[in-house]
């Protein structure tokens, strides 16, 4: 990762001033490194030594960061990882121009690397992030929502990215086809459960170990899962009560749905399913060697559905 952290650092500069502010400030500014991290992993698990491993670790977290920025444009948020977002301080015009420019980046660094079927992943995950963005923007302030519109949002918008950093490493390791499937099913798998366990910690975590405010997905009419369990599970009394705050965006009585929440079983519910995908992600691995880097990747699938934060 230090590797890579360089690699980040040399290809975030510009001759722009403002570029550079605000891609040090969104890109430093804290962060699991998940997509990159599984670049790696897949790469060393299947044997792939290479420098190419670090530019393309790189160039996920480069669209990760995109995403990012666009996403608080959207939703209007204030606060990510403890920080105040981007577009809180630099304003929405210069957090999408920026967003605009990681993109445009991360694309003349897979180009630099010269593989074709890298061009394909990475296109297509960057063109189905997009359509994820627009679903969910369909679905806010819907309490109507289906579960499985819900999990569609999530492949689409989280999971494709965690899917396209695990098939880059099989990619790069040249792995047999159905090795490179394996390794993508564990990606997506795990990035459902790392979304699932993201929105059920909008509704039992702390702003201070969040890094972001509690109930911002309730305030921007997401109806997530526990919100949906809730809805299904409880009285008409606290359906209605759930239904009236996602069509409103309305948090004031944020503490009494999370009591709702928590009193249905939802925040269970979420986490069974989170698990559910996580076994799934384990399973996955059963394709790849023995060796250190799978052990790591098992790890990491328990470690996704076990946080706080």
């Amino acid at each position: 990762m230090l590797e890579v952290d360089a690699v980040i650092a040399r290809r975030l500069q510009s001759d722009v001033a403002l570029i550079n502010q605000i891609g040090h400030y969104i890109v430093h500014a804290g962060g699991k490194r998940m997509r990159p991290k599984l670049v790696l992993l897949f790469a060393n698990a299947l044997g792939f030594r290479a420098p190419a491993r670090f530019e393309l670790a790189a160039v996920v977290e480069f669209i990760h960061t995109a995403t990012l920025l666009h996403d608080d444009v959207v939703d209007e948020s204030s606060l990510r990882r403890g920080k105040a977002t981007a577009n809180a301080l630099f304003g929405n015009a210069a957090s999408v121009l920026v967003g605009d420019f990681l993109y445009s980046r991360a694309f003349q660094m897979m180009v630099a690397v010269d593989r074709m079927r890298v061009l394909e992943v990475l296109a297509e995950a960057t063109n189905v992030i997009a359509e994820g963005e627009v679903l969910q923007l369909m679905n806010m302030h819907d309490p109507d929502v289906s579960v499985e519109s819900y999990l569609r949002v999530i492949r689409y918008k989280t999971a494709k990215l965690f899917e396209a950093s695990a098939r880059l490493g099989a990619v790069l390791a040249k792995a047999k086809p159905e090795v490179e499937e394996a390794c993508a099913a564990y990606g997506r798998s795990l990035g459902t459960a790392f979304q699932l366990i993201d929105d059920l910690l909008d509704y039992e975590g702390d702003s201070h170990e969040l890094g972001k405010n509690v109930g911002d997905d309730l305030r921007e009419g997401k109806p997530t899962l526990p919100l949906l369990v809730a809805m299904e599970r409880g009285s008409a009394d606290q359906r209605q009560m759930i239904r009236h705050a996602i069509e409103h965006g309305e948090v004031e009585r944020l503490g009494d749905i999370v009591q709702i929440v928590r009193a249905t079983g939802a925040i269970e519910a979420t986490r069974d399913a989170a698990r559910t995908e996580a076994q799934k992600a384990r399973e996955a691995l059963n394709a790849l060697p023995l060796n250190k880097w799978r052990e790591s990747l098992l790890e990491f699938a328990f470690q996704s559905v076990e946080r706080t934060s």
